[in-house]
């Protein structure tokens, strides 16, 4: 049966192999380890076999599992915001996660700067834009991306660093990276307006590669590393 560090090595077989076809140098491209309904132990495990950035969906789950682990005392933790963020869930998020990729409107990111402790590094965040216009999807409309990440870099307490989206499914490859390719261009267009952006978070287990190719510096990875999740009736 394979153990999560075996799925850690060929999730980043995968990255390697996809980071040649494009190539890309490897070291350009971080994984984040999704761990959203895994338990403290899943993540230690992957902890363990080297992985260190840990994304979560749900705002108390993850607090959990970062008070438990630092308790346990196992270091050098990232935690990564990656779920839809609510008003009223800004506060932990704040005080306990070093990232967040789902800034999709002013209001977060004000609660987020104000809430952020004075004696953490600043708070991480990326700006989400639905990219595709998916229905169903958080995130800015591309048109309004600008406009939204000036007035984020402009907060205390806050690091702008890129863009997140969560696509719809693509059929295949080819139209996977078309609506890679039209984050990627937007990304850009940002930096040329002056917005110092490093980071564009794309891409998840199925279809990391396309991302790769279209130019993720980081892939969100789940289920390929921790097996299908069990959610709860």
């Amino acid at each position: 049966m394979a153990t999560i560090a075996d799925n850690l090595q060929r999730v980043r077989a995968r990255l390697q192999q996809a980071c040649a076809q494009a190539g890309r140098d490897p070291a350009g491209v971080r994984l984040l380890a999704v761990s959203k309904t895994w338990g403290a132990d899943a993540v230690r495990a992957a902890h363990a076999a080297g992985q260190r950035a840990f994304g979560e969906n749900y705002v108390q789950e993850g607090v959990d599992k970062v008070q438990r682990l630092r308790a346990d005392g196992v270091e050098g933790l990232e935690w990564h915001c990656i779920g839809p963020l609510q008003s009223n869930k800004t506060r932990p998020v704040a005080e306990h996660f070093d990232w967040v990729h789902t800034v999709d409107r002013l209001k977060i990111a004000q609660r987020l700067s104000e809430q952020r402790p004075p004696g953490l590094a600043p708070l991480q965040v990326c700006v989400q834009v639905n990219v595709d216009g998916g229905p169903n999807k958080s995130g800015v409309a591309p048109a309004d991306a600008l406009a939204l990440a000036q007035a984020v870099a402009a907060l205390p307490r806050l690091r702008l660093r890129g863009l997140m989206c969560i696509p719809e499914p693509a059929p295949d490859v080819a139209a996977a990276c078309a609506v890679f390719g039209r984050a990627r261009a937007l990304w850009e267009q940002l930096r040329a307006a002056g917005l110092d952006l490093d980071t564009l978070s794309m891409g998840m287990s199925d279809d990391l590669e396309a991302a790769v190719a279209s130019g993720s510096t980081l892939v969100r990875v789940g289920s390929a590393i921790f097996g299908a999740r069990h959610y709860p009736a």
